[in-house]
């Protein structure tokens, strides 16, 4: 029998959408309690989950996760990159040295809450982050993601730097040492289902902290690739 309008219960709204959940791995509580406001503010619930469940991610969906780079790391995130639901779950890290950084960089680590954790820069990190969580993708374009990135300059010279976005226009990285800018470049990286690409481009800005700005080369055909990554990293 067809049920009429005015039989709905009008304290249930007749399409909800189901809120953004964010794993949070055996974090400290000061440090989770302050994750978790940061996230709440911007409308993504949190779900605090021991290291001794983490197969919860083979059979629950999470748009993204918390954890301390340490020697549990490697596995939670293995876990997620191999589980159908979470392949493309955005992995935050907490803490940990840029060697720990880099260590997980194939793994495609998207960003990291820095010790000891700041409000200020926590919000900001959340901030940044959170149309990639909603997917809001069309209003987020460029990715967050830490890898390993090779620059090879003009002169001969190269050197190793750590993304921090990326987009099929350029990239923003952090390294020890900093290419000239205006420089002509190569860079060459991976990212998980993206095997090595090679792309020409040009350093366009530097800042004091060592982080610096690559625009890649529009006539480069190489870049195809990692823009058809980006597209399909988007709607999976």
């Amino acid at each position: 029998m067809p049920t009429s309008i005015s039989a709905v219960p009008a304290s249930l709204p007749a399409h909800r959408k189901t809120a953004a959940r964010v794993a949070l791995f055996d974090l400290p509580e000061a440090s989770a309690q302050l994750v978790t406001e940061c996230f709440r503010q911007s409308g993504i619930e949190t779900v605090s989950i021991a290291p001794k469940h983490a197969d919860r991610l083979q059979h629950e969906k999470f748009e993204a996760c918390v954890l301390p780079l340490g020697e549990q790391a490697r596995g939670i995130i293995e876990l997620a990159r191999s589980s159908a639901s979470n392949s493309r779950i955005i992995i935050y890290g907490l803490g940990g040295t840029a060697q720990d950084s880099m260590r997980y960089s194939k793994l495609c680590l998207n960003a990291v809450f820095q010790e000891p954790l700041e409000r200020s820069a926590a919000m900001k990190l959340v901030r940044s982050t959170r149309m990639l969580v909603l997917h809001e993708f069309r209003r987020y374009v460029r990715i967050p993601v830490m890898t390993e990135v090779g620059i090879a300059m003009a002169d001969g010279g190269r050197i190793t730097a750590t993304s921090q976005e990326i987009s099929s226009g350029g990239m923003s990285l952090k390294g020890n040492h900093v290419p000239d800018l205006g420089g002509l470049v190569e860079v060459s990286f991976s990212l998980l289902t993206l095997p090595r690409v090679w792309v020409r481009g040009q350093v366009t800005w530097i800042k004091a902290n060592k982080t610096f700005g690559i625009r890649f080369d529009a006539t480069d055909e190489r870049r195809t690739r990692l823009k058809e990554w980006i597209v399909a990293y988007l709607e999976a």
